[in-house]
């Protein structure tokens, strides 16, 4: 990679971090006498080969299962933790939101944690008091503002928190999970802030297990599994990687306990699309939008209706099938659909070799833009989902565009009927004083 001082903002090259296991106490003792001539620990690497780079100005979405690594990547670049191996260069202030609890006194009020976290990034006092108010009223923590920081809940902590790192004009925010303990108002708050710092220059890197957060936010992402890159480039590239990798290893899991599903079934029909995972079992033969009288459509008006039909053909007898739908717009971001198990819809046991199509019909309710179409095909029974094994599932297989109606605008993502009443109500004695 280059490495343009003037314009990148944080760089990792080849880090990596180990941790020694010992199975005794006595083992740490044997190791420091043993001076490289035996090895009396278990060496686990939570990090391992990471290299990227991030400009000034970009947003990075980092992902990845619990356990993958996140959390000691970002550790290590906001320096309060030392790589085993490899390097981190990091140009600018920067502001990190990583474990609660982090950062703050416990015994300080939340007034003085404020005071003392711009100490420590160096801003004057004078500076951050004229900020104040300003940090107090995103946070949102009314009199607690002047008590000590062991009496917030979680999510007071998280505000406060945000709040100061916000205010303080880093170069670079690193935010953790952090986020998801407040409540939705608030997460929203926050990635509407963090969008707009991002228009004004701010390098962000940025863990979330939400996907509409990271590709609402992100530019890129980084997809870490078991401590290794899998994937680094476009966020929402990124972000598909990793649920598929998820639903992999949940099907996985449900597979172990049945038996008919073990062996898979190679994917055999050609249906467009930029990504496509499943067993195999049953298989998506064909997806199609049509219109109202039932052609091939591509592009349709506000109040439109849409179908969405699908062929499937199973390879093994099959019962208990549930086929989804999806639609996302541009960026990535998941706006409708529905599934025939939770519309409460019993398709029917379909024979080795049989097909099946499945018809969702809708009306357009989008705004003008180019939209994207996922479809899946599981086999389920229970409502918790647990026993959910996914057959086959392909995104991106078909497209559309809602065309612009100067009669009907949409200014949101989408519509949602809203029935409309008013009453008038007249001065009755005005009216009868001039009359």
């Amino acid at each position: 990679m280059s490495y343009d001082g003037a314009d990148v903002a944080v760089r990792v090259q080849d880090v990596g971090k180990r941790y020694t296991l010992y199975a005794r106490p006595q083992d740490r003792l044997k190791q420091a006498f043993a001076r490289g001539r035996r090895q009396y620990f278990k060496p686990v690497w939570a990090l391992r080969n990471v290299s990227f780079e991030v400009r000034r100005g970009e947003s990075l979405g980092i992902v990845g299962r619990n356990g993958s690594g996140k959390t000691t990547l970002l550790q290590i670049i906001a320096g309060t933790m030392t790589p085993t191996e490899g390097e981190v260069h990091v140009r600018g202030r920067l502001a990190a939101l990583l474990e609660l609890g982090s950062g703050f006194n416990p015994e300080f009020t939340g007034r003085d944690n404020v005071f003392l976290t711009a100490s420590i990034l160096r801003i004057p006092p004078a500076e951050i008091a004229a900020r104040f108010d300003q940090i107090a009223a995103f946070a949102d923590i009314g009199e607690y503002i002047d008590q000590p920081v062991k009496t917030y809940s979680s999510g007071m902590f998280a505000r406060l928190a945000f709040a100061v790192a916000v205010s303080v004009d880093p170069d670079i925010l690193i935010v953790d999970e952090i986020l998801a303990v407040g409540d939705i108002g608030f997460q929203q708050k926050c990635v509407a802030r963090m969008r707009e710092m991002r228009d004004r220059g701010l390098t962000l890197l940025f863990v979330s297990h939400s996907p509409d957060a990271v590709r609402s936010v992100c530019e890129r992402g980084l997809f870490l599994s078991e401590g290794h890159p899998l994937y680094f480039g476009p966020a929402e590239q990124a972000m598909n990687l990793y649920l598929n990798h998820v639903r992999e290893q949940t099907n996985a899991e449900a597979l172990r306990t049945q038996i008919d599903l073990r062996s898979r079934i190679a994917l055999r029909t050609e249906v467009p699309g930029t990504m496509r995972y499943g067993t195999g079992h049953v298989q998506i033969e064909s997806v199609e939008l049509l219109d109202r009288d039932g052609r091939p459509c591509r592009a349709f008006r506000f109040g439109d209706e849409m179908t969405l039909e699908a062929q499937l053909r199973a390879h093994i007898p099959t019962e208990h099938l549930s086929v989804s739908f999806l639609v996302r717009d541009m960026t990535g971001i998941d706006l409708t659909g529905t599934t025939t198990f939770d519309e409460r819809v019993v398709l029917p046991p379909v024979p080795r070799g049989g097909c099946l199509r499945v018809r969702f019909q809708f009306p357009n309710l989008l705004r003008q833009g180019h939209f994207g179409v996922s479809l899946a095909v599981t086999r389920l029974t229970q409502r918790d989902g647990s026993d959910n094994v996914l057959f086959d599932q392909v995104d991106g297989c078909a497209a559309f565009t809602v065309v612009p109606d100067s009669d009907r605008p949409v200014h949101y993502k989408f519509h949602t009927p809203v029935r409309i009443t008013f009453e008038l109500e007249e001065d009755t004695a005005r009216h009868e004083r001039t009359s």
